[in-house]
């Protein structure tokens, strides 16, 4: 599956070598008749007739092909393709065999015999029935994903990512790439071993003077001979990959070989076992190394001598030497080391014989007299544990050995039909070794003696490897079957595990692995050998083929865990694309194999598996993180969907309870002209005040048809998501006007019970100036619908001045305004801000209003108790609002609003053409009351109805300085009532002793404008220096005629004050004091 192009939405989508491929095509332009009706779809979709060729070759490409292409792409038409070969190999060569050789390995070889003494017959059964179960149900879950369509190379990092989503993917695939790299660390190990124990032993460089040194000579022998086989190794790797792949055959035929020979020899055991005497002094097995008869003494010539074992354990060679305690207690006695499968030792070899590290290998059987002093028993030649034994420590050394099932997924591309010859080669390839392994433990127990199987390296059979022992003609068949079998794997994992890395670095997931994705010009993954060699060399400096295979086995655990994973993940989701051939699956299986997978890495070794885990989450944070987005139709975005569907219908469209209510956010945007965010500090505040919680869908209108504006609104939602790097949703609508589009956002937006309750905008700054009349239109109509619809509204004035998210401001305030109650969502947003870092050290304050015949100090002291309950930190203020007369500015204020309001209505003037007319009118009405005022009417007041013809012909006014003279004389102003409660303002000019009453018909506009004037000079006074400025909402008037007015008061109310926050609540309460 390749990465197409990527949408205008961000998401890249699936590019189909059949749909909207008709460049090879455009010669045969279709004229028929018979499919006239469907000419229009010819362009982009091809017919099926000349379709049904490509579909049916699709499946018949080859390993690799990619690079071919790109080579092919890069030399042009200069060089003349050559046909594909179609692949030929069937289900015995291509999965069978492949999946033998990489099951059958060293563990077989050099560790199952001493298992079998160690756990005992029953406890290795049920050890290899465990492992084998776990890939035997991992095996049908692989199947069932690779014949669910075509699997290219990849192999199982390709199942895996396909079916689980680019970071699972990820992860695993790393996990897997660590752990067929630490393969090829045992596998060397074991070459080496071999190499030094059983072959020549001769060539250690580092020799042990002393028993107690010889573990740690043998490591550093490891260690030196593993570095230079790795090198060796990598540079035939690097040079000739193909020599490589040739001598599979030849390494298969070794490890078949050796089996055969294994079984041979148990089948000659029955009637005639091999001679292999084992030397014991009581019951404790000698190394039979330096000693060639097991005697303490011998009659020579009649003259009894000591032998060589007498001086292993006396301090001379005569017979009255001083010698050993236990030496001297105990007779030496000869046992056969291969009794035969008729002798009867099964019995002795049902149960297991664990022991601590230096335990001595002993055969219960024998008499034996201990002795007091046991403190020397280390320096004698004794057979003795080298490490600790325990049950779960054997899991983890023989997990590796069922490894390697995805040989035949990894050929995937080579076979004939992949579909049907991995299940059937696969399976097959884990019956095969299965019943090896259980065959093997059996015969084993049968056949040999108890202390020769616990004896690890063959020191009781002079060094012989033990299970070579057992095998026809000779010992040397499996010891050189197993040295090439080991080099052999050791080659292969070298061989695969960069190409797995290259695979993952050039899906492109994550980005730090992308230098690993080139190599040589023939696609050799150079880099990726490098690392490789590199971690491999950890495995070998470690040294131990005991403490390495826990660690694959947990990488290679992880990497089953998931494939099980998504096999029952596909199945449970009923995906449609899920339609796999091969049919015997099922879920419940898939997870009885996760389940056992997990159980055996916990069983393995509890701090291998939380490292791993550590390691694999690591990496999927990483991804999540960093990494490039990828659509692969995995199941985990099928799980999300389900689980959202499923929380959406649970979840009822019912407001929540007052307890889990937050805000969710509903953000009306403006876009520029190239659809880019107007007010890009809007998106940062919304994502401050939720603090990455709870839900946020990111509106905007544009103007038009969405037939000829699909392509801009697409770019306009994904240049409103990326501004800020806003988690949330985009919704960009095309509507004929702005009004309709934000009404349609407001009531369509969300989903059930996923809906926002708050919608977030911007004051609109320039309502005044603005070249579209209807912009304060706009806006008091989406206030009016908001409450229609109960939601809570927050309007941000001076929004590009707050703060983004990276800015940390420091001490300061954040000031609540609570002048009416909305349902606590004033409380509620400064808690919510000081969650988020931006606003983390400013402190909340909270100031409310108390009228004249309010106790203002009982309103603070439950204040402060309705603060305590609701567990906020806040300081209270109560401010005295007194009832004082109307100012003359305020007065004025209110003429000026109404005046300008009825000149809008009236006039359909151009911008510049009202600016003059309103000037001009302006200017007229301050030169006549100037005149009225300095004349000094002094029958004004006995004349009031003259006065109020006068003032109705005069009534515009724009600044104070319109009832106030030029000096020196003054004027005092005040608002005044008649009895018959007709309002208006009373001037007196003391030095012209004259009263001036200018009467106002609309008294309701006046008390609005002195509202917003006092507590405008109030807020100003208290809060000018706050961070931020809360103030509940006034809501607009019934009447729209007023409008216009509305706006006025809102400027007044907020003028002088930096950042404001103008909060209108839903109708419902948000916060509570109940727990």
């Amino acid at each position: 599956r390749n990465s197409g192009v990527t949408a205008c939405d961000g998401m890249p989508k699936e590019s189909s070598p059949f749909i909207n491929n008709t460049d090879h095509d455009k010669g045969n332009l279709y004229d028929g008749k018979n499919m006239a009706l469907f000419e229009e779809e010819m362009d982009s979709n091809p017919m099926v007739s000349s379709l049904l060729n490509k579909l049916a070759n699709y499946t018949n490409l080859t390993q690799g092909v990619k690079e071919h292409e790109e080579a092919d792409d890069e030399e042009g038409s200069a060089r003349s393709k050559k046909p594909v070969k179609s692949p030929a190999l069937g289900t015995l060569i291509g999965v069978y065999l492949p999946c033998l050789q990489n099951i059958l390995g060293v563990i077989l070889f050099l560790r199952l015999t001493w298992i079998v003494g160690t756990a005992g017959i029953m406890e290795s059964l049920a050890i290899v029935v465990m492992t084998c179960s776990c890939t035997m149900l991992t095996a049908i879950s692989m199947s069932a994903i690779a014949t669910n369509g075509v699997v290219p190379a990849g192999g199982s990092y390709y199942m895996i990512s396909r079916s689980l989503g680019p970071e699972f993917g990820g992860a695993v695939g790393l996990c897997f790439y660590l752990g067929t790299t630490f393969a090829g660390s045992m596998y060397i190990l074991g070459t080496i071993e071999i190499l030094l124990t059983y072959i020549v032993p001769s060539a250690a460089i580092f020799k042990a003077e002393k028993k107690e040194n010889e573990p740690e000579a043998l490591l550093n022998n490891m260690r030196v001979y593993g570095t230079c086989c790795l090198t060796l190794m990598s540079l035939v790797v690097f040079v000739g990959v193909k020599y490589v792949n040739k001598l599979a055959l030849v390494f298969l035929a070794c490890v078949i070989l050796s089996i055969l020979a294994i079984y041979a020899g148990v089948i000659k055991t029955a009637f005639e076992p091999p001679d292999f005497p084992i030397c014991l002094l009581g019951n404790r097995t000698l190394q039979n190394h330096n000693f060639d008869q097991c005697l303490k003494t011998m009659e020579v010539d009649n003259v009894t001598v000591t032998t060589k074992l007498w001086s292993l354990f006396c301090d001379s060679p005569d017979l009255n030497a001083t010698c050993n305690e236990y030496f001297t207690l105990n007779n030496v006695t000869v046992i056969q080391g291969i009794p035969g499968l008729t002798s009867g030792v099964i019995r002795d070899n049902i149960w297991g014989d664990y022991g601590p590290k230096g335990m001595l290998v002993e055969n219960k059987h024998q008499v034996s007299e201990p002795a007091a002093d046991t403190s020397q028993d280390i320096y004698m030649p004794y057979v003795a544990n080298d490490i600790t034994t325990f049950f779960t420590l054997l899991v983890g050394i023989y997990f590796p050995s069922v490894t390697g099932i995805m040989a035949g997924s990894n050929r995937s591309g080579d076979l004939r039909d992949a579909q049907k010859s991995i299940p059937i080669g696969t399976i097959m390839a884990i019956a095969t070794t299965t019943f090896i392994y259980i065959s093997s433990v059996i015969l084993f127990g049968a056949c040999i003696e108890g202390v020769v199987l616990r004896d690890k390296f063959g020191d009781s059979v002079k060094g012989n490897l033990v299970i070579g022992i057992l095998a026809w003609p000779s010992p040397w068949v499996i010891v050189i079957g197993s040295f090439f079998s080991c080099c052999g794997a050791g080659l292969q994992s070298l061989t695969g595990a960069p190409r797995l890395l290259q695979a993952i670095a050039r899906d492109g997931i994550v980005p730090f692995l992308q230098v690993f994705g080139h190599g040589k010009a023939n696609g050799e993954p150079t880099w990726a050998l490098l690392l490789t060699g590199g971690i491999c060399e950890i495995g070998i400096l470690i040294a131990s083929l005991d403490a390495v295979a826990p660690i694959l086995s947990m990488f290679f655990l992880m990497c089953y865990l998931f494939v099980n994973l998504a096999c029952a993940l596909q199945t449970l989701l009923c995906t449609p694309n899920w339609r796999p051939r091969f049919k015997f699956y099922h879920w419940a299986l898939s997870f009885l194999g996760a389940s056992l997978c997990v159980s055996l890495m916990f069983i393995s070794s509890w701090y291998y598996a939380l490292v791993a885990m550590l390691i694999a989450g690591c990496i999927y944070k990483y991804i999540e993180y960093r990494g490039a987005e990828k659509e692969w139709g995995d199941g985990i975005r099928g799980l999300s969907l389900n689980a959202a569907r499923y929380a959406l219908i649970r979840l009822e469209e019912a407001p929540p309870h007052t307890k889990n209510w937050r805000p969710q956010m509903l953000v009306l945007l403006n876009l520029e002209s190239d659809h880019t965010v107007k007010h890009p500090r809007l998106l940062s505040f919304c994502t401050q005040l939720k603090a990455g919680k709870g839900l946020t869908i990111v509106g905007s209108v544009l103007q038009g048809t969405y037939m000829t504006k699909e392509d801009e609104v697409k770019k306009a939602e994904q240049s409103s998501m990326t501004t800020e790097r806003t988690k949330g949703f985009c919704h960009v609508v095309a509507s004929s006007n702005l009004r309709d589009g934000f009404s349609h956002l407001i009531q369509t937006a969300g989903l059930g019970g996923m809906k926002h309750n708050t919608v977030l905008m911007a004051w609109p700054g320039t309502w005044k100036q603005s070249n579209d009349p209807v912009s304060w239109k706009n806006f008091i109509e989406t206030v009016r619908e908001t409450t229609a619809a109960n939601q809570a509204l927050l309007v941000a004035k001076n929004v590009d001045s707050f703060p983004t998210n990276t800015d940390r401001l420091g001490e300061g305030t954040i000031d609540v305004w609570w002048i009416v109650h909305d349902g606590g969502l004033l409380m509620l947003l400064p808690f919510l801000l000081r969650q988020h870092k931006v606003w983390r050290k400013c402190k909340m304050r909270i100031f409310t209003v108390a009228n004249m015949d309010d106790n203002s100090i009982q309103m603070k002291k439950d204040l402060q108790m309705f603060l305590y309950h609701l567990r906020l930190d806040a300081e209270v203020e109560v401010v005295e609002m007194h009832d004082s007369d109307i100012s003359a500015f305020t007065y004025e204020k209110t003429l000026v609003m109404e005046q300008r309001s009825q000149m809008l209505k009236q006039m359909q003037l151009s911008r510049t053409e009202r600016e003059r007319e309103i000037q001009s009118i302006t200017d007229t009405s301050r030169s006549s009351i100037r005149r009225k005022n300095q004349t000094g009417a002094s029958g004004s007041e006995s004349d009031p109805s003259r006065q109020r013809e006068g003032t109705q012909e005069d009534e515009v006014a724009n600044t104070p300085s319109s009832v106030t003279p030029t000096p020196p004389l003054r004027i005092q102003c005040q608002y005044w009532k008649s009895q018959g409660r007709r309002s208006g303002l009373r001037c007196v000019q003391p030095a012209l002793f004259t009263v001036t009453i200018v009467w106002y018909r609309n008294q309701s506009n006046v008390r609005r404008m002195h509202t917003a004037v006092k507590l405008n000079e109030v807020v100003v006074n208290r809060s000018q220096g706050a961070h931020l400025v809360l103030l509940n909402m006034p809501g607009p008037p019934k009447n729209r005629g007023g409008d216009e007015n509305y706006m006025e008061f809102l400027e007044v109310l907020l003028e002088g004050l930096n950042r404001v926050l103008l909060v209108r609540g839903g109708g419902r309460e948000v916060i509570t004091i109940y727990s």
